[in-house]
């Protein structure tokens, strides 16, 4: 396997190739390079990424994704192959972590095509599959399509997706759920909008007024998805923000 420093001047190409949505300019660097393909670039702090990373690094939506993912597959790319951390901070997280933190359904779908593993490990903050990210990011495109493409969900992420069956299912099993993670379950569904699950949730004994990530309450996340019954529907049962619980 190669490495390239980010500095070097074929890495500085193909990465420019592949923002750029320049297919036939990548094809080309792949056929002077023969093991392109499987190279990692690293970065000044020892970290490496594949260039299936590439692609679906943040904020993803470049120019021709999906035939630039085929190309590198084709070429000979390891579409399950993971970050190395530069930093004892960051994550192992696949180019489908990445396409799913970027909610591009478009690279998404053409990793999966090409054998991405949908359950891969190494999501930011949980360790998870690419749903995490997804879910944590609030990247509901990129959530609901690797719903329909057969990914698993925590309690968490259906509550997120508004997915009262299964988040029904975990809560009547043995063991059922913690107070805590209901109520983390609930802080989701309002950050998704979901207000059906939200209200099952709270019925469940979740905490109404939790502060949670990103020292929101559930009101908070709620308001982020900007679903306005939601909202109505919470200040109706008591709901504060951060600041009016202080008070």
């Amino acid at each position: 396997m190669r490495n390239i420093p980010a500095d070097d001047s074929l890495a500085v190409a193909v990465v420019f190739a592949i923002h750029n949505g320049d297919v036939n300019g990548l094809q080309r660097l792949l056929n002077e390079n023969p093991d392109l393909a499987t190279a990692r670039i690293v970065n000044a702090r020892g970290g490496s990424r594949t260039l299936l990373h590439i692609v679906a690094d943040w904020p993803g939506h470049f120019p021709n994704g999906a035939r630039t993912v085929a190309v590198l597959i084709a070429a000979g790319a390891e579409v399950n192959a993971a970050v190395i951390p530069g930093t004892p901070s960051a994550h192992a997280e696949t180019a489908l972590h990445w396409a799913a933190s970027s909610d591009d359904v478009a690279v998404l779908d053409a990793l999966l095509d090409g054998g991405a593993d949908i359950e891969a490990p190494g999501a930011v903050f949980t360790g998870g599959a690419p749903m995490s990210d997804a879910v944590v990011f609030a990247q509901w495109r990129a959530a609901r399509r690797l719903l329909e493409r057969g990914a698993r969900t925590t309690l968490t992420q259906a509550a997120a997706l508004g997915l009262l069956d299964r988040v029904k299912e975990y809560c009547i099993g043995r063991p059922p759920p913690s107070p805590d993670e209901v109520t983390g379950a609930f802080w989701h569904a309002c950050r998704g909008g979901q207000r059906q699950t939200a209200d099952y949730l709270l019925g469940m004994g979740a905490n109404l007024n939790w502060i949670g990530w990103g020292q929101c309450t559930p009101l908070q996340a709620a308001q982020q998805s900007g679903v306005s019954d939601l909202i109505e529907w919470l200040r109706s049962r008591g709901a504060l923000s951060a600041k009016e619980s202080s008070q």
